[in-house]
């Protein structure tokens, strides 16, 4: 009776570490198990964003689910976090890839793979009507002793103490909502975000925002977006990436994307993960 009872606890044992290993392991085991992919992503349009009910909207969830659909994956399920939370959702095993527009850095890639690079990206700022401060770049911001206002675990952080500009003047608030609500408070001067999210901030807010020129950034703010995997992913990755490939080869990618704001000039043209991980 003692080594039923033995059977019976380790069978349990078992069943739950079953259990466990189906919801928190590699995408491969959830598909296997009829579970749904989680997109990891936080409010930062057009990149991406939750709509009615969570659904996964912007032009990087939109490519993200053109890709999977490619592959005949459908079942999919969001995960919205603030910008900061998306790697360790990821790393924790709560999403099983971040569609949030991500930029692929060489601070990052040894903590998450990339998938290859689904857009390029400029950064810029939105500032107050008449750009008061002459803020074009984050040079601009250092030079005239302004408050930046960024979303916390951006790159932009990164970029601005390449440029010298001190850690006083760098506010880190959770997402592009509470970096209006600085700006428009007087408590910052200019919020750097991917420059397709500045032309939307500055549209919705016209009367009061103006956006910076982008074309005084450098050459090295340009960035390539991507979509993080866990690295036991791998082999699921080299899938992705397969497809990813297959799919920007057509214009299905622009179909998918265009309600969004992408374009051609959105298109990574031909650089690679591993050139972003070297070089940014």
């Amino acid at each position: 009776m003692k080594n039923f009872s033995k059977s019976i606890v380790a069978a349990g044992v078992l069943v739950a570490l079953s259990t466990t290993a189906i919801y928190a392991g590699p995408i491969k085991d959830r598909i296997a198990a009829g579970e749904a992919i989680r997109l990891g992503f936080a409010d930062q349009p057009p990149s991406a964003y939750p709509g009615a009910d969570n659904a996964p909207l912007g032009f990087a969830n939109a490519i993200a689910i053109g890709v999977l659909k490619s592959m005949g994956i459908t079942k999919i399920e969001p995960v919205v976090t603030d910008w900061g939370g998306l790697i360790p959702a990821l790393t924790a095993g709560r999403a099983d890839m971040v569609t949030g527009g991500m930029y692929i850095l060489s601070t990052r890639c040894p903590s998450v793979s990339f998938s290859e690079p689904i857009a390029q990206q400029y950064d810029g700022f939105f500032v107050a009507k008449g750009n008061p401060k002459g803020i074009n770049n984050y040079a601009d911001i250092r030079d005239s002793n302004a408050i930046m206002v960024v979303a916390a675990g951006t790159n932009s952080i990164e970029a601005a103490r390449k440029e010298g500009v001190p850690e006083a003047n760098i506010m880190s608030v959770p997402g592009p909502t509470e970096m209006l609500a600085a700006l428009l408070a007087g408590r910052a001067d200019a919020g750097a975000l991917p420059f397709v999210e500045v032309e939307r901030m500055v549209a919705a807010n016209a009367d009061t925002l103006d956006a910076s020129d982008p074309t005084k950034m450098p050459e090295w703010t340009i960035n390539y977006t991507g979509i993080p995997f866990r690295a036991d992913d791998a082999d699921f990755l080299a899938e992705f990436n397969t497809a990813l490939a297959a799919y920007f080869a057509s214009p299905q990618v622009l179909e998918d994307a265009k309600a969004y704001g992408y374009t051609e000039k959105d298109l990574p043209g031909g650089k690679t993960t591993e050139w972003a991980c070297a070089n940014r």
